[in-house]
């Protein structure tokens, strides 16, 4: 399946946030990197935005030979749409750019939910949230964007499944759950403060090898 990393370095709270380094990588290489590590994921591709602002992300792409698509800035939902419809995907995987600690064994659940349950339209884990922040894992059938876009608001274009989940007695959405310790740790950056606060708990050995 298609894993689609949706990454912008515009962030008005942590400008060019997906290339500050951890441990001397990049935060969007280090997703990459986990991604690379699903077993039931086909392709990834990283999708950003036309603007300038991205041009550094980018070009970091290319140096490293990894894909990506570039769309519309603000309207994020149909960006993913064209890029999953690029492909001839008829569903994807959606992961944040910002998540440096997804573990791939969530991404292969998620996977492995939709290939079973083939009549869901998401399939997700924030419905409600019981993973840590950073932890987000949808499966999205590429169909309900395009069909549905048109009923979207601005907040909804950036948010991508936002429509959906606030109108869920018409969709077929499907959450799966998490049982751990760690849900209360915030495993996304979206502030440097969040940065600090990930590495204080993380050396370099276990922030290479964190799983849920």
């Amino acid at each position: 399946m298609l894993c689609i990393i949706q990454a912008r370095s515009n962030s008005k709270r942590f400008k060019n946030k997906v290339l500050h380094l951890i441990y001397g990588i990049p935060i969007i290489q280090h997703v990459v990197n986990r991604i690379k590590r699903s077993k039931k994921t086909t392709k990834l591709i990283v999708s950003s935005s036309l603007k300038k602002s991205d041009n550094n992300l980018i070009s970091y792409l290319k140096k490293n030979r990894i894909k990506f698509f570039r769309g519309d800035l603000e309207n994020v939902a149909m960006r993913l749409y064209e890029t999953a419809k690029t492909n001839k995907a008829k569903s994807f995987v959606r992961i944040s750019g910002d998540s440096p600690l997804i573990d791939p064994k969530l991404v292969d659940r998620a996977i492995k939910i939709s290939q079973k349950e083939k009549k869901y339209d998401i399939i997700t884990n924030v419905f409600p949230r019981t993973f840590p922040q950073g932890q987000s894992v949808e499966v999205i059938k590429t169909s309900i964007i395009k069909k549905y876009s048109k009923n979207f608001s601005k907040l909804d274009k950036e948010h991508v499944t936002k429509y959906f989940y606030d109108n869920s007695n018409k969709f077929l959405i499907k959450n799966f759950t998490f049982n751990g310790k760690n849900k209360i740790m915030k495993l996304s950056v979206d502030t440097k403060k969040d940065l600090k606060d990930i590495l204080k708990k993380f050396n370099n050995k276990k922030f290479k090898n964190y799983s849920i």
